[in-house]
């Protein structure tokens, strides 16, 4: 019994030490990865815009991606023109 207290006590003794002698940081959390959103070339200005910030409009069914309102319109003047 004495032998098993002596065992803990040592143990516990070393996992002490090794705590405020170990230089390595404290578990501190991994920065983030930065998140990488998808970006899609404006047809009219080749601006890229993210889909959060871009004018969506279609043209044959193809979704398209515009910086603003200005180029949609281009973007249909110059359908009409053709």
């Amino acid at each position: 019994m004495r032998l098993l207290v002596w065992a803990v006590l040592i143990y516990v003794g070393y996992k002490i030490v090794k705590g405020f002698v170990s230089d390595k940081k404290k578990d501190e959390p991994a920065p983030p990865e930065p998140v990488r959103e998808e970006t899609y070339q404006d047809p009219v200005c080749g601006v890229y815009v993210t889909e959060e910030d871009a004018v969506i409009g279609r043209h044959e069914g193809e979704r398209l991606h515009f910086c603003s309102m200005e180029c949609l319109e281009k973007y249909r003047q110059q359908l009409e023109s053709k």
